[in-house]
């Protein structure tokens, strides 16, 4: 993949994809993600889980109902937690940490709430690697301590490894999405990569219009 190209479809500053296309490109050769088809399914879902790479840790500013109701989310927080942690406008900023620390405490392979472990491996890098088994699992595959530096997966060239490594293997069915993209099966590695269907239009849109600038 090419700078130009992943500029053209306008979803990434050319600052910002300065700093990923040479991780980005190592990654997907490391990880057999080599065909247009395989690397525009794989790029699209990381720009809009990074929100055009610019959000590579993950943000837990969720409003009370959203607490009560949010994919993955749903049982973990009481009425009471959740308006007294959620974002507020113009009242109160949301306790991102205990977020964190609720949604994840004892899941994941992390402690419980009071071991800050829901904090500590909360999601990072472009697709929002979560919990503490997957950072110890990638972190074996990729080569870099990511229990003991969780922090690693915010840079460029581990986080674009990370998400490469859970397209190859680390997601929940435990095999690589490429064939679902030589399929050209967008909403279920949409299912696999973000639990559901939200903002599959776009993740097909991107999808399509990466396949155009690789033509």
């Amino acid at each position: 993949m090419k700078l130009q190209q992943l500029v053209s479809i306008g979803e990434v500053r050319l600052g910002t994809a300065k700093l990923f296309i040479e991780p980005l490109n190592d990654s997907m050769a490391r990880f057999h993600i080599n065909t247009p088809k395989r690397q525009a399914a794989f790029v699209s879902q990381l720009l809009v889980e990074s929100e055009g790479l610019t959000r590579v840790i993950e943000d837990l500013s969720y409003r009370p109902a959203a607490l009560m109701t949010v994919s993955g989310f749903k049982g973990r927080f009481t009425r009471e937690q959740a308006d007294r942690l959620g974002y507020v406008p113009g009242v109160q900023r949301a306790d991102q940490e205990m977020i964190a620390n609720i949604a994840y405490g004892s899941r994941l392979g992390n402690g419980p709430i009071h071991s800050g472990d829901g904090w500590r491996y909360r999601g990072r890098g472009p697709i929002q690697l979560t919990g503490k088994d997957n950072y110890r699992r990638c972190g074996i595959a990729i080569g870099y301590d990511l229990v003991t530096s969780p922090d690693l997966l915010s840079r460029p060239d581990v986080g674009c490894l990370a998400a490469a490594w859970f397209w190859h293997e680390g997601n929940r069915t435990g095999t690589s999405l490429n064939p679902l993209a030589d399929a050209g099966k967008i909403a279920d590695i949409s299912r696999v990569v973000n639990g559901g269907e939200n903002a599959l239009v776009k993740r097909c849109s991107i999808t399509d219009r990466f396949m155009e600038a690789m033509a």
